[in-house]
């Protein structure tokens, strides 16, 4: 056998994050959350759909093995606070749920699975601002792979993953996708300068 039989075929997904990479990665931005935030009190978690809400429903469930706390979840719809959507095709808004606590004077922790652009999280906190006024706002994401286009970071980081443009994060949530949990990177192919990413790169 040639060494190069073993070889994945060019262009192939390859593996960077495995379910336990995930349960990991999600258990240490749990303890740097209530470390950050000395403690699980006035704690909001919202997740930007599909993927983040998945997310930030499993940190509030880790939160508690941690704290005891039961830290209110919640879903943020961003669409109509897009920058793109006069090029983009209509897109049907999703559903916001704010939990009884609202975000006035809150801690929010936005939760995605991919920080790419920064896009996304701008609408995002156009949209919380269209809700209240929390006391403060951080970012959680699973995956952050870089080319920033706006100045945004994320405050809690699964893993930094290098990235060239062309390609494509993908991750795949049990309970969301039919698959089990895991992140793979793949070569993508481009439109309009812009990198195909499904799974969630923005």
């Amino acid at each position: 056998m040639r060494a190069d039989d073993t070889l994945p075929p060019a262009g192939a997904p390859r593996t960077v994050m495995s379910e336990t990479d995930v349960s990991r990665a999600l258990r240490r931005i749990a303890h740097e959350i209530v470390e950050r935030n000395k403690g699980a009190d006035d704690l909001l978690l919202l997740g930007i759909p599909t993927r983040g809400v998945e997310l930030a429903r499993r940190l509030a469930a880790l939160l508690h093995d941690v704290e005891g706390a039961d830290v209110p979840v919640g879903e943020l719809d961003i669409t109509m606070f897009r920058d793109d959507l006069r090029t983009q095709p209509t897109r049907a808004p999703l559903r916001t749920r704010i939990p009884a606590t609202g975000v006035d004077d809150q801690v929010v922790v936005l939760v995605d699975d991919v920080l790419y652009s920064g896009r996304t999280i701008r609408a995002a906190l156009d949209a919380v601002a269209d809700l209240g006024r929390p006391r403060a706002v951080r970012l959680a994401v699973l995956v952050d792979r870089g080319h920033r286009e706006l100045p945004i970071r994320a405050d809690h980081v699964g893993k930094n993953l290098p990235t060239a443009h062309t390609e494509r994060v993908m991750v795949r949530l049990s309970g969301v996708d039919e698959a089990g949990d895991s992140v793979t990177i793949a070569a993508g192919e481009t439109r309009a300068g812009r990198p195909s990413t499904p799974g969630g790169a923005r």
